[in-house]
């Protein structure tokens, strides 16, 4: 999705909650009490880490009770429902809203098509064939300590 929005450095953390903790994060940060599917928590662009790994462009929150039921609705799998999600959540942190029919039009327009590019990738790798390391679901990294000393430790997810 992001490369598609030509952000492919761009960093984002997604948190997969359930309706509790998204129902205390949507009245604490926006007043509504209530649960919802998706927040998104955009960094202030001067906060905003420019560095190596690209521009930073902040938090989506992800409700998979919300879009459970939003899936069941649709009738559709949980997987696809999650991914327009987030591709609405990517699209708010990068200044998109809805707060108009023209503009929801719009953005639900973009999300569709990230889900789609998402989609092209997801089935591009689906089909790529798997290494073989040795060891059934075997990391691919050095197996060497003086191999592994110089490579990049993974970056910390956001979690609760």
């Amino acid at each position: 999705m992001l490369a598609d929005l030509e952000l492919g450095a761009a960093e984002l953390s997604v948190l997969l909650t359930n309706d509790a903790e998204i129902h205390e994060l949507n009245r604490l940060h926006r007043d509504k009490d209530k649960p919802t599917d998706v927040l998104s928590f955009p960094l202030d662009e001067h906060e905003s880490d420019a560095g190596a790994h690209g521009r930073v462009l902040g938090d989506v929150v992800i409700s998979l009770d919300t879009a459970a039921r939003q899936a069941r609705g649709r009738k559709r799998e949980l997987l696809p429902e999650v991914r327009f999600l987030l591709a609405h959540g990517i699209l708010h942190l990068i200044g998109y809203d809805h707060g108009n029919p023209t503009e929801k039009r719009a953005m639900d327009a973009m999300a569709r098509r990230l889900v789609r590019a998402a989609g092209e990738i997801s089935e591009v790798a689906a089909k790529k064939p798997k290494r073989r390391t040795g060891k059934p679901n075997a990391p691919s990294r050095p197996t060497s300590r003086k191999a592994r000393k110089g490579a990049v430790p993974p970056r910390a997810r956001l979690s609760k």
